[in-house]
């Protein structure tokens, strides 16, 4: 949520009729034996007509689901002297007035407060409640867990919220929504209207914001209103029918009926003072008139309610009634209470034609100084956070999918808290500081049960013995600890640690002596169903180490030195997570190793002290660059595919080359900050950049350390990475590492604390220049799914007036972002979204971290300073995240994008364990040896077909997206191509995947009942789903187009073939959703 924009009305429309009177029922009785009674009935049954503008009435509430307060605080109504804000009293209210009149009609959307508040209804209430979704007065419109931002959401998550919420809808009304209302967020993208809401089953989708310029030229040609064909793989198939509401998502100026609103009500009781229905009806139909003039056909939607509205539903709707009567009674105009699915239907029987649109609605500005991209980066840690839960929940899931899902401990809680994670002024990093405390406090506590599960899952898929009933474990004799099982019936496990503070080199359990006798166990998961292999690393402390694979030989391995500065930033942050002050002992290290791991599947290494010299761990060669600026040349460090070239006299980043093919580019590498605007402006005096506004104190970026200062530089090399750690000030770092057999080079940057002692706030950047020539062209993603093409200064559907040349330019970066030539593409992955620009030719830059002082005046009321406190020190917050580069030809720069987004969101998820010999022997024994088609260290695979053989995987086209167990015999499947249409010549055809395996393992065999194909959230069967049909202007037929279904249900049914494989085709872009049934 933000401070809503005023809308300008136009000058009022001449009134060609008044009525004199308004007629009213009146009945006299006497009361009291003095004072008169009178009973007004209001006519409210009308209903759209086919001579004159209809008025569609949509009565709403728009509910964040956190933003000021926390969604706890919203929906109970605490915290009031922040904002006066209850949901519980918005849907008791709202219901009660329903029942009053079946006339009204009322939509709400974020089933996160609603399903709380199902919860607490008594049974009768839950019928009434039953008939008003039954006669439609009560409708669920988008009905995802919240409304979701579209900027900094990943397309995995989006789809996971909105299936919570109407799988939840489903089940208890049996009801699926129509229409996508994504009235708030802060512009939107190609992914919503293709994925969220065309493949969600939904007919329309619903927007408040859009581009102020764009609006104007929209509102002169009447397309406010368009065909939304947003992906240029599934074309008409995934394209649906987009408005922007005229007045936001707020009534017509002076029609708000909240009790606090400074309008007069209507006043229609001629005995009164202030009678004002005429007045009041020529208003309302002058601002009907103006809006209809700016829309195509002769039906209008008016949004009746603004934020957490209704809480007195009573007088909204008495209000209503009377505006409904009196207007219709006017006859100039038709009014009555309507839904978005009404109106959307009412537009569809209209024939009328509409224009189309390809590209999306980014950047969004309200005005000529205030684009909304300040908030592609803000709170990026929190960004961070929930980007890399969001891989944990996938991976969590599967793995709660192969061990049996447990009523006592499951994934629920992770999910819940990031289905709320992904609201519009959540992972947006809108919200005030306590409300992103909360949101963080809900995710760690979902992750720590989610941790129980994949725990157990770990445990009993490569330790236990297969038949066993009671399925003891064979550790229990020899592991170092123990946990108690705390009367909950489940066995004793041992101390299993996945160490989720790796990211600033704290693991405990891998920092512990080893023994003689002793192994440090490392399990890795691989949540992709292609087999992979990666360079793992911990912390350990000491250089006597020796990896071995389960079947006893020796893996590479190498040990890295951690730098004092790094030490020094690990115990603050050790003591500000997790309240642990770390005490000066062994030196730190880091182990490096090669691990291969099969789809779906579980590798287990040993770490063991070695016992001859020969096994010890290869240990880094360090040197350090001495910055002399009179050396010239350069030092080049790299692997057989890639190099890169740091600068002799500056320590810089100055050349990447691919050696395969022989491309090579000059890349320059900085950190910089803007200067963000405090408001003290003569342009829009007033306006700050903030939580949701970049505004930059003009366009030049001011370098980290100082102009063409030397960077200090330590170079690390090994067998398995070579690191280049460059530091460039006391606050800003990052270490390059080019991994063994690796395309890319790994950035890993540290930001923060941002300095602020100068009075500045500061919005911080690393840059890329080359000498590509990009021709002011580069290449964005859409929520990790689609590339869009992205110009300087410039809109594919209006001429742009640029007022603000960087702010203007920055779009949302979900996962990639590249640029090229005619042959080649620099491209960069992120680990969690942000937002970047090419402002200059051959040059990418990306926003990684702001602390700003000054608020911008969209309703936070807080300036963006975050900080972190430990030993009773708060400083500034530091961030730390990964970029991924690479400079290939096209074709393979398109394969490595879409192969390495897989690997970067969804990670191998290691955990540790100590064990003696008894045990590592009893491993070894039940681990099976078969290898097939490639060396991977056994353990589990979901891969692993029955009666022996290869393990499988999936074509490197198509993902595995989503494979959840909803209930003891129901499943969700979901499978994602990863290609665009001519994106590359091999991967961009459609493809076969054979999913046997994960329902026929050697590991455990599930008896499938049916495999039905659902809509993209799994509410609707895929072949009864009937999207409406639409005229585009300039093409000569409907468009309303299926993607081609290759085959009828009865293929994914086994209970006819049981030896028969699940073959499902894909093609580019496309995501097939099945809901599995088992015996």
């Amino acid at each position: 949520m933000a401070v809503p924009l005023q809308v300008g009305v136009l000058p009022s429309v001449n009134t060609a009729i008044r009525i004199a009177t308004i007629a009213v029922i009146i009945h006299t009785v006497c009361l009291m034996g003095s004072v008169n009674a009178r009973i007004v009935t209001y006519n409210t049954t009308s209903r759209p007509v086919y001579d004159k503008i209809n008025a569609h009435l949509v009565c709403h509430t728009h509910d964040d689901v956190g933003w000021l307060k926390t969604v706890d605080q919203y929906y109970v109504g605490s915290n009031n002297s922040i904002q006066v804000a209850a949901v519980q009293y918005i849907l008791d209210s709202v219901v009660e007035s329903l029942l009053q009149n079946r006339d009204r009609k009322f939509i709400y959307v974020e089933q996160a407060f609603f399903q709380r508040w199902w919860g607490e209804q008594s049974p009768r209430m839950k019928e009434k409640v039953e008939e008003l979704v039954e006669r439609r007065q009560l409708e669920f419109i988008n009905g995802g867990w919240c409304m979701h931002d579209e900027a900094s959401t990943h397309y995995v998550d989006m789809v996971d919220q909105t299936t919570l919420g109407h799988r939840f809808i489903k089940s208890q009304f049996g009801v699926v929504p129509r229409i996508g209302w994504q009235i708030d967020p802060f512009g939107h993208s190609s992914v919503q209207a293709s994925l969220l809401t065309a493949e969600a089953g939904l007919d329309a989708v619903f927007f408040g914001r859009a581009d102020y310029q764009d609006i104007e030229k929209r509102r002169r040609e009447k397309s406010m209103e368009v065909i939304w064909r947003a992906s240029k793989s599934l074309g008409a198939s995934a394209q649906t029918f987009a408005g922007i509401l005229h007045h936001q998502y707020s009534p017509p100026h002076g029609f708000n009926f909240e009790t606090n609103a400074p309008y007069p009500p209507i006043q229609d009781d001629p005995e009164l003072f202030d009678y004002n229905v005429l007045e009041r009806v020529d208003s309302f139909v002058e601002s009907v008139l103006e809006q209809a003039s700016q829309f195509r056909t002769d039906h209008v939607m008016l949004t009746m309610g603004e934020d957490f509205t209704y809480e007195n539903a009573n007088t909204w709707f008495k209000q209503l009634d009377k505006l409904i009567h009196h207007v219709n009674r006017d006859g100039r105009i038709n009014v009555f209470y309507s839904t978005p699915s009404i109106y959307v239907h009412a537009k569809h029987a209209a024939d009328a034609s509409w224009p189309l649109k390809e590209d999306d609605y980014f950047p969004y500005a309200n005005s000529a100084n205030s684009y909304w991209t300040g908030y592609f980066a803000s709170r990026t840690a929190l960004k961070g956070y929930v980007r890399s839960l969001s891989g944990y929940l996938q991976a969590a899931r599967q793995l709660e999918f192969f061990l049996g899902r447990d009523r006592a401990v499951t994934t629920d809680a992770l999910e819940e808290a990031l289905a709320i994670s992904q609201h519009h002024d959540a992972v947006s990093g809108t919200s005030k500081q306590h409300v992103a405390d909360d949101y963080a406090k809900r995710l760690a506590i979902g992750e720590a049960e989610a941790e129980q599960v994949v725990t157990r899952a770990f445990l009993r898929l490569t330790l236990f013995e297969k038949d066993a009933e009671d399925r003891r474990t064979m550790l229990d004799e020899s592991v170092i600890s123990m946990e108690d099982s705390g009367g909950t019936g489940h066995p004793l496990f041992p101390l299993l640690s996945q160490c989720r503070l790796l990211n600033i080199t704290y693991c405990p359990m891998t920092e512990t002596q080893l023994s003689n006798g002793t192994s440090l166990v490392v399990l890795l998961y691989n949540p992709l169903a292609w087999h992979r292999t990666e360079v793992v690393r911990f912390p350990v402390t000491s250089v006597n180490v020796h990896v071995e694979d389960l079947q006893g030989m020796p893996v590479p391995s190498q040990v890295v030195p951690v730098e004092a500065d790094e030490e020094k930033l690990r115990a603050f942050h050790v003591e500000a997570y997790t309240g642990t002050k770390l005490l000066e002992g062994n030196t730190l290290f880091e182990l490096v190793f090669e691990a291969r791991v099969p789809a779906l599947g579980i590798a287990t290494y040993f770490i063991q002290p070695a016992v001859n010299v020969s096994d010890l761990a290869t240990m880094s060669v360090v040197e350090q660059l001495d910055n002399d600026a009179s050396a010239a040349g350069t030092v080049d460090v790299g692997n057989d595919m890639l190099q890169v070239s740091i600068a002799k006299d500056t320590g810089r980043l100055k050349r990447i080359s691919e050696l395969k093919n022989g491309v090579s580019v000059e890349l320059y590498n900085s950190f910089l900050w803007y200067n963000g605007s405090s408001g003290n402006t003569v342009e829009e005096p007033g306006q700050a950049s903030g939580a949701y506004i970049f505004r930059p104190n003009g366009s030049v970026a001011f370098p980290v350390g100082g102009q063409n200062v030397s960077v200090k530089t330590t170079i690390v090399k090994g067998p398995l990475v070579t690191e280049v750690r460059q530091r460039f000030s006391d606050w800003a770092s990052q270490v390059i590492r080019i991994y063994k057999g690796k395309e890319h080079a790994e950035v890993e940057y540290t930001v923060g604390p941002i300095p602020i002692g100068d009075g500045l706030g500061k919005e911080v950047i690393t840059r890329f220049s080359s000498d590509l020539a990009s021709y002011g062209t580069f290449y964005t993603d859409s929520n990790g799914r689609d590339m869009l093409k992205r110009k300087i200064n410039y809109r594919p559907t209006w001429d742009l007036n640029v007022t603000e040349p960087v702010a203007g330019n920055y779009y949302p970066v979900g996962a990639a972002i590249y640029l090229g030539n005619e042959s080649s593409d620099f491209s960069i992955l992120t680990d969690r979204a942000l937002g970047g620009a090419s402002l200059h030719d051959g040059e990418l830059e990306l926003m990684l971290h702001r602390r700003l002082l000054v608020d911008d005046q969209r309703g936070v009321g807080e300036c963006l300073n975050e900080t972190v406190c430990a030993g009773g020190v708060c400083q500034g917050l530091v961030v730390r995240g990964k970029l991924y580069l690479n400079l290939n030809q096209s074709v393979a720069a398109a394969r490595w994008r879409r192969t390495e987004a897989q690997n970067v969101y969804s990670p191998l998820l290691p955990a540790f364990l100590i064990t003696g010999p008894q045990s590592v022997e009893q491993l070894e024994e039940a681990s099976g040896t078969e290898t097939v088609g490639r060396t991977v260290a056994q353990g589990f695979s979901g891969m692993a077909l029955e009666g022996g053989g290869m393990f499988r995987e999936f074509p490197s086209n198509v993902a595995l997206m989503t494979l959840q167990e909803i209930s003891k015999k129901v499943a969700l499947l979901r499978l994602a191509h990863l290609y665009e249409v001519d994106e590359h010549p091999d991967n961009s055809k459609c493809t076969y995947v054979d999913i046997t395996p994960i329902f026929k393992n050697k590991h455990g065999r599930r008896k499938v009942k049916s495999m039905t194909e659902t809509t993209l959230t799994a509410n609707q069967t895929k072949r009864k789903r009937q999207p409406l049909s639409w005229r585009v202007e300039g093409e000569e037929e409907e468009t309303s187009l299926r993607m081609p279904s290759v085959s009828s249900e009865d293929e994914y049914l086994s209970k006819n073939d049981k030896k028969k494989p699940y073959n499902i085709l894909l093609c580019p872009m496309q995501i097939r959703t099945f809901e599995i049934t088992f015996k």
